[in-house]
């Protein structure tokens, strides 16, 4: 191995944040275009997110059994493809056809890099300190795109297409460097019936049901903190509600990479990793709290930030204490399964909000993250995230 494998780790999750934030930046844009209304561009959303969830299911241990390199170039080949097939779209269908592309590729991305990552960072031997560090980079991912969306719409006067070529170009710029980094080898006697064995593992079963609500509560802050910011900007007549939205939408994003980066820098982080979730989650709530609570913009800004610096270590450190009980042979397999789970929270409960702000507010509906984050805490707390010892 090299230092190009790291670097490959780190473009994939970072890529994997354009995946996951690149509808939301061309909302506006791509429902006009495509002529569509809000519930058909949630039925893209949704295929992305279903695709993904599938996908992560039989990729997770197809890294375990053909390796990482074969994976990374499946998932920046097909990312690309997905970029240009959205740019062009003309119609809903193909966009939805662009959208389960990007699905797939996302995953493949996903996988690779944050199951490579606790392997080729600080020498392997602390696996939730370089997920946290990795993870950083996914931050990054979602904080640059939507700037990256602003900058070519409105400073260089193109349009969301040319932007999704330029990020398509970008993937396959990642693509050489995959194509030339060395990876650790896989397991020779690995087969497909391990990744169902894992199943019955108590570090398993709990980390997937601490992602089902994390993921959820992830997504559904990206998705609804914009609506949110804007409900609580009503009234300020000096203030362009949707222009200020947005920026915290962006600072939401900033604090995740910031707190990652910091959390990374403790080290022998996987060791008090389960109380490191503990604490965050029961953080995580109390800010959701004052989300609903919050009568004016200045608590919700504070709230907004405080969550994102809660969110930041969970879903890294989660992996990465997990990661830790097994053996680095199976981490394909444990991901692929975890994230699957999680992915199914994010793909339901955000819309749940949603359906319930109908005649309402978004605030209104909030306390359905707030059950989502008191589960979590719940789950961390009684069920030891990342303590199981394994077989």
């Amino acid at each position: 191995m090299n230092k190009m494998t790291a670097v490959v780790a780190l473009m994939a999750v970072f890529t994997l944040a354009i995946c996951f934030i690149i509808l939301g930046s061309i909302s506006v844009e791509l429902m006009a275009a495509l002529n569509i209304d809000a519930g058909q561009f949630g039925t893209l959303v949704m295929g992305l997110f279903l695709t993904s969830c599938i996908v992560e299911l039989f990729i997770g241990p197809l890294v375990d059994k053909v390796g990482y390199k074969p994976v990374a170039i499946l998932g920046f080949v097909v990312t690309s493809l997905s970029m240009f097939v959205l740019a062009f779209s003309t119609t809903f269908a193909l966009a939805l056809v662009a959208c389960i592309l990007l699905g797939v590729g996302a995953m493949s991305l996903n996988t690779v890099g944050n199951t490579l990552i606790p392997v080729v960072l600080f020498k392997g031997k602390d696996p939730a300190r370089a997920s946290n560090f990795g993870n950083g980079f996914f931050g990054l991912g979602y904080v640059l795109t939507p700037l990256l969306i602003v900058f070519i719409l409105k400073t260089l006067s193109l349009g969301y297409s040319s932007a999704l070529i330029i990020i398509g170009i970008l993937s396959l710029i990642f693509l050489v460097f995959a194509l030339t980094a060395s990876y650790p080898q896989v397991s020779t006697g690995f087969k497909f019936s391990m990744a169902f064995k894992v199943l019955t593992k108590p570090a398993v079963l709990i980390a997937a049901l601490a992602l089902f609500c994390y993921v959820s509560l992830e997504i559904s802050m990206g998705t609804w903190i914009k609506k949110l910011m804007e409900e609580l900007y009503v009234g300020n007549a000096n203030v362009n509600a949707a222009a200020n939205a947005g920026l915290v939408l962006s600072l939401f994003g900033v604090a995740m990479m910031v707190g990652r980066f910091l959390t990374s820098a403790v080290k022998n982080l996987t060791a008090m990793g389960a109380k490191l979730i503990t604490w965050t989650s029961l953080v995580s709530l109390l800010a959701i709290i004052v989300m609903i609570f919050a009568k004016g913009p200045a608590l919700g800004i504070v709230a907004v930030l405080l969550v994102g610096l809660a969110f930041a270590p969970i879903f890294p450190t989660i992996i990465g204490v997990t990661f830790s009980k097994f053996d680095p042979s199976l981490y394909g397999s444990i991901f692929g399964i975890i994230f699957a789970v999680g992915l199914l929270g994010g793909t339901f409960v955000p819309k749940f909000i949603g359906n319930l702000s109908v005649g309402s507010t978004v605030q209104q509906s909030l306390p359905i993250a707030a059950v989502m984050a008191a589960i979590l805490f719940i789950i961390s707390f009684i069920g030891k995230v990342g303590k199981q010892k394994t077989d």
